[in-house]
């Protein structure tokens, strides 16, 4: 039979563009040859096209005050649907506050409002026209919270700028687990006209109960509106980590004090978000595995976050319904001893790690490895399996540089029978996307897999090695 001359409509949205012949990124042979970074990941009832995420990024590009504060707008369209189009397997929509005051700037977005629902609506729909999964991740900036952008911030030579009133902060109702001057982020009181944040107030029992509540109802919200996957923020120093760290909750209530007083908080947003989404649906979980203060006198004098209680919490909420575990790291102090923007692979060697201690554990949930993950080979390698890497990659070392991170690889991931395992089951990239929005089909490409690209630019596909 002839093919069809029509030119089928993408279904279920409320505009046209042209339906995929084949959905891009997804290899067009299905030979034993494709590594499992282009083959499917199905987790509950959703198939994500290959094992490449694009991790929330914040854009701090929504209005700051009137009817559409926090609403997403079309520039979040333009910029997360293209990386749907050029196949990314599920596009994240950056961290989004479950209150007003849960914002990281002014200008983050929210979804604390039905008003909000329209602006996540028309990016979920953008996303699914290009047959990616949209997920969005829901958080509350705690005591990080009422700064300026970045890029604002920059202006005045600084990496961060308290937000005042007068640009839409809100500089009494930044909140913590616990308050007062000690507990600003920087160490820098309001005298301090360098302080790049605010002191919090501390969040009375009540208000951390309300907090759960508002995190259901974001949930309920992201449903109405489509979303594909929901992610829980506890990373990076923000509410949720907050409360997890001896270092920031010094609490001495039922959300305090002991390793089950500080995982309360997240445990109950856990079953709260999972009790009011399908149960078809994924739930994602992101944690600083560790927040590299175990060697710092603070560390050392209060205790702090690290590695051994990642994986007791994700035990406990895999558990109770977590899908994945997004594993990152630091964001809680300033005095941490590692330089997060200058380390190659610390983060997918932690993920690592706790996969395999999930696994001995009888825990199925999934693992996604985060961090500067720019080349092709490294992220073939953090999800291979079996034998994925070739030979001549793991030995030849170009540079010091990804030959020696694949033999590392495969040392850290051969058990004593020889058999291989992932290091991660999916990776997020962030930044990568930002410079080369078609980063899925350059290492496609690289990789040496003939993948789909969409039909519109088809004529501009990269040469065959």
């Amino acid at each position: 039979m002839a093919p069809s001359a029509y030119n089928a409509p993408a279904p279920g949205v409320p505009f046209f563009t042209p339906q995929h012949a084949n959905s891009p990124g997804t290899p067009l042979t299905c030979s034993g040859k494709v590594p499992t970074l282009f083959t499917p990941l199905p987790i509950r009832a959703t198939t994500m096209r290959n094992r490449i995420i694009v991790a929330p990024m914040c854009q701090y590009s929504t209005a700051d005050s009137g009817p559409q504060i926090g609403a997403l707008t079309p520039y979040h369209v333009a910029t997360l649907g293209h990386y749907a189009l050029k196949g990314a397997a599920l596009v994240f929509i950056e961290a989004t506050g479950v209150q007003p005051n849960g914002r990281i700037t002014p200008n983050c977005p929210g979804l604390w409002s039905d008003d909000q629902i329209l602006g996540v609506k028309a990016v979920v729909d953008m996303v699914h026209s290009q047959g990616a999964l949209c997920g969005i991740q829901l958080a509350h900036a705690g005591r990080k919270a009422s700064t300026v952008a970045p890029f604002v911030a920059e202006r005045f030579g600084r990496r961060s700028v308290r937000a005042t009133k007068d640009v839409g902060g809100w500089p009494g109702d930044v909140v913590g687990p616990s308050g007062g001057r000690e507990f600003v982020w920087d160490g820098k009181g309001v005298e301090d006209e360098s302080g790049g944040y605010w002191p919090p107030r501390e969040l009375t029992v009540g208000e951390v109960e309300e907090m759960v509540g508002d995190w259901k109802k974001a949930a309920e919200r992201a449903v109405r509106a489509g979303v594909d996957v929901i992610e829980i923020h506890g990373a990076h120093g923000y509410l949720v980590h907050q409360f997890l760290s001896p270092i920031s909750n010094r609490r001495t209530d039922v959300y305090g004090g002991s390793f089950a007083g500080r995982t309360k908080l997240p445990l109950d947003i856990i079953r709260a978000t999972r009790a009011v989404i399908p149960s078809s649906m994924p739930l994602f979980l992101r944690l600083s595995a560790t927040e590299w203060m175990e060697e710092n006198d603070l560390g050392k004098q209060l205790g702090s976050w690290a590695v051994d209680d990642t994986i007791a919490l994700a035990k406990l909420a895999s558990d109770l319904g977590v899908d994945l575990l997004d594993v990152s790291s630091g964001g809680n102090h300033p005095e941490q001893r590692i330089n997060m923007f200058e380390s190659k692979d610390y983060q997918t060697r932690i993920a690592a790690q706790i996969r395999r201690e999930l696994r001995l554990a009888n825990k199925n949930m999934l693992i996604g490895a985060v961090g500067l993950i720019t080349e092709a080979e490294q992220a073939r390698d953090i999800v291979a399996e079996g034998r994925d890497v070739p030979d001549s990659d793991v030995t030849a070392a170009e540079d010091g540089g990804i030959g020696e991170e694949a033999q590392e690889a495969v040392r850290m991931t051969d058990d004593a029978g020889g058999s291989r395992q992932p290091m991660a089951d999916a990776i997020l990239v962030a930044r990568q996307f930002m410079r080369e929005p078609e980063w899925v089909l350059k290492v496609a490409w690289k990789l040496g897999v003939d993948v789909a690209w969409p039909g519109q630019f088809n004529r501009v596909r990269f040469p065959k090695l």
